[in-house]
């Protein structure tokens, strides 16, 4: 019987190398993530394999897919959490190398209800976790990783007898040419595909070109691990700067970028300029709902506050509801109210049926982008975000804050702020209108623009966006002059991963 894991084991000693190291930190929001080596060994993965093949039979089931990421360590981290699976009596289906919703369509292809896909998604190498789920489309809630943590942390798992394990071809193709299905291009179009030599390098070029794309600019399509360019993360300035960079030098229509796991995709337009995800959100929504009347949609509280007042939605009759930020909170939200689409600033597009299968995809994201674009053959990308509300929209910025402090900062800055509009108080001059609280906190002024601090759900920081409704300066402003010197009073607060 593998032991109970610890949370003190140090690497090249006896005891790292014959007992599970497991700390509790891994163990976030909606899916798990850990810094390999010291944060989790691979007997600490196989006691978790252990855990969640645990908790799966607990709630009905055995059948499960498992897939890993383009990292030099994920292959045997997906061993390692296979041998605690079958352990834990599960049938096992391994398809290989994949993206994330790769994975997630093989829960619908392979007619399997449990997903645990390893990967660390965007974060830098050294990072590795798994994104799991028992429920398709869904994947885990705080609820089930509260239970999975439980179970793995206090070693309540119970090993069962026939666990197998089969490795299955022929996924990749058939997950291909079901995103393939959802678009036929007639119109010309020249797409730079940007991938960060990332998983999605081994998948996002065919699949654009078999959607009808006249040219595909491969710009780091090479699967390497070593990520020698930039992380494979198109919320990250340094890869949108590239992918602009390369939309200028090629002439193209537009670049799609896609995350180190395949599930987001960021999007740059015809003159090189870097659209963010909400944006484009609000695009396909325009374009969807006067093809869908009275549609619903679903957006996470860091998106644009334009998704409310725009006169084109309200047209047709759309309904949108923010919601909290993760991919695990909108995929469910998007379900539990039959909502056509849901959109998050960090790319993730989730689309029902008749367009997607309800879980975040990049790949079926590039199609219905490009499929409104083929909607409207007289007008560019561009266009098409210049007929939006004007808006002064910052990236995402991250202080680093360490994980067990992270949300005690965060409940102390909602209650400044709850304080601020109790006493009538102002930001630059601006009244609070509302707060939304329900992922930190989202303060909304009287002219529309807004600022937002939330505990980021999967790493050591906190996650900080502002929009303006007046100016690119003001938008700098309510960074610099508000939210960061109010944030740097707080000795927790460390550096953050950019700025704007």
């Amino acid at each position: 019987m593998l032991p109970k894991p610890r949370a003190d084991l140090v690497a090249n000693t006896w005891d790292y190398e014959n007992q599970p190291l497991v700390k509790a930190t891994g163990f976030r929001e909606y899916d798990a993530r850990w810094l390999f080596g010291p944060d989790i060994n691979l007997l600490g993965v196989q006691a978790l394999g252990l855990g969640l093949g645990t908790l799966i039979h607990d709630m009905g089931q055995k059948r499960i897919v498992v897939a890993h990421d383009y990292r030099f360590y994920s292959l045997s981290i997906k061993q390692a959490l296979t041998l605690g699976l079958v352990a834990a009596g599960c049938e096992v289906l391994d398809i290989g190398l994949a993206v994330s919703p790769m994975a997630y369509f093989a829960q619908f292809d392979l007619d399997a209800p449990c997903v645990a896909m390893v990967t660390a998604s965007h974060n830098e190498n050294g990072w590795t976790g798994v994104k799991m789920g028992a429920q398709r489309p869904l994947t885990f809630g705080p609820d089930e990783m509260g239970r999975l943590k439980d179970i793995v942390l206090g070693a309540r798992w119970a090993q069962r007898p026939g666990g197998s394990l089969a490795h299955i071809a022929g996924v990749a193709e058939r997950y291909i040419a079901d995103a393939v299905s959802r678009t036929s291009i007639k119109r010309p179009l020249k797409v730079v595909c940007a991938c960060g030599n990332g998983t999605a390098a081994a998948f996002a070029p065919d699949a654009l070109r078999r959607m009808g794309v006249a040219v595909v600019v491969e710009m780091d399509c090479e699967l390497d691990w070593t990520f020698p360019r930039y992380n494979p993360n198109p919320e990250d300035a340094v890869m949108l700067h590239a992918m602009s960079q390369a939309v200028r030098e090629f002439g193209a229509d537009l670049a799609l970028g896609f995350d180190g796991d395949g599930d987001r995709c960021g999007v740059v337009d015809d003159e090189g300029e870097e659209i963010f995800a909400d944006k484009i959100g609000l695009m396909l929504a325009r374009d969807l709902s006067s093809l869908h009347k009275d549609a619903t949609f679903v957006v996470d509280v860091k998106s644009t506050g334009l998704f409310a007042t725009d006169e084109v939605l309200r047209a047709n009759g759309a309904t949108t509801v923010y919601w909290k930020t993760g991919h695990s909170y909108i995929k469910r939200k998007t379900a539990e109210l039959g909502a056509l689409a849901g959109f998050e600033k960090s790319g993730h597009f989730f689309f029902n049926p008749p367009i997607g299968r309800g879980y975040d995809d990049g790949i079926v994201a590039a199609a219905a982008i490009l499929a409104m674009l083929d909607r409207n053959p007289d007008r560019k990308l561009s266009d098409l975000k210049k007929a939006l509300p004007v808006a002064y929209t910052s990236l995402t910025m991250s202080p680093h804050c360490p994980d067990e402090e992270k949300y005690g900062v965060v409940d102390g800055v909602v209650a400044e702020y709850t304080a601020l509009r109790d006493a009538d108080g102002t930001i630059l001059g601006r009244k609070i209108a509302d707060l939304i609280t329900v992922n930190g906190v989202r303060v909304a002024l009287e002219d529309g623009s807004w600022v937002l601090v939330r505990a980021s759900s999967n790493k050591p920081e906190i996650v900080v966006v502002v929009e303006s409704t007046r100016s690119d300066d003001d938008m700098r402003a309510l960074f610099h002059q508000e939210v960061k010197p109010r944030l740097a009073r707080r000795p927790q607060i460390g550096a953050y991963n950019q700025e704007i």
